[in-house]
């Protein structure tokens, strides 16, 4: 099992380092992505081209320190990426880029647009009848966009049970446009729906082990309760102050501190 504290250092070091990044949304998504990396996608991270292979999707782009945190420690990329990260040519940006990161399957960063591509690779699979699982990531903010609702629709008309959306619920978007009920409005919209505390590793693996990904099923959403900077208590649900935020040394340490304390 991947140590998420660890990974949730690694973040933070990421960010001061290269003066760049969204600490409180990859702390917000770490605990899923780290669960799905870790046995859930079926993945060859020796070959990410396999035709075998699961897709995963991260819609809100802004929070790949947490994905590249986890692709160091399955040995993907290196330690020389995150000390390149954003200089010039790096492979490691604020942005994932399907170009240059092995094992991304889409680049993101423009929000509404991520969940759109994990829809056409499900459409893609089920036309081949191959079931191959489809899981994206998306923001409960990302989820202002027309896009998302487009994609529900359409998704739900054309029945793809290999896509599974995870929803980052962390409340960031409530100061300005709240998303009230999502749950309710998934179902509405023909998804089959599951709510979870998204930092609760027991309840993550019961909800996505018990999933039914056949293509004849609906797509599914998990609403995941989520805290923007979970572990930290200065940055927890702090939105304006540490969105993009960089750490000076002191606050590197505080956040170190913090980490340590943090009960996963």
């Amino acid at each position: 099992m991947l140590n998420n504290k660890e990974l949730r250092k690694e973040i933070a070091w990421m960010t001061w380092h290269s003066k760049e990044g969204h600490i409180p949304s990859a702390y917000s998504i770490l605990d899923l992505v780290s669960f799905l990396y870790d046995g859930f996608l079926n993945i060859d991270y020796k070959n990410f081209k396999s035709e075998l292979r699961d897709y995963f999707v991260l819609s809100k782009g802004h929070g790949c320190s947490a994905l590249y945190a986890v692709l160091k420690k399955k040995g993907v990329i290196s330690q020389k990426d995150l000390e390149d990260k954003n200089k010039e040519f790096a492979k490691l940006a604020t942005h994932p880029d399907r170009t240059k990161v092995p094992g991304v399957e889409a680049s993101t960063g423009s929000l509404g647009n991520g969940i759109g591509f994990a829809l056409g690779i499900a459409l893609g699979l089920k036309i081949d009848k191959k079931n191959n699982k489809v899981i994206t990531i998306i923001g409960d903010a990302e989820s202002n966009e027309g896009t998302v609702w487009e994609c529900s629709l359409l998704a739900s008309h054309l029945k793809l049970g290999n896509l599974c959306v995870i929803l980052d619920y962390n409340r960031s978007c409530d100061p300005t446009l709240p998303l009230p009920n999502p749950k309710t409005k998934w179902e509405a919209f023909g998804w089959n729906t599951s709510e979870i505390n998204g930092h609760n590793l027991e309840e993550i693996q019961e909800t996505m082990n018990g999933l039914d990904f056949s293509l004849d099923s609906k797509p599914k959403i998990i609403i995941a309760n989520t805290i923007k900077g979970k572990g930290v208590k200065d940055m927890e649900n702090n939105y304006g102050a540490w969105h993009s935020k960089v750490p000076n040394d002191e606050e590197l340490k505080k956040i170190n501190q913090d980490i340590d304390n943090y009960e996963q």
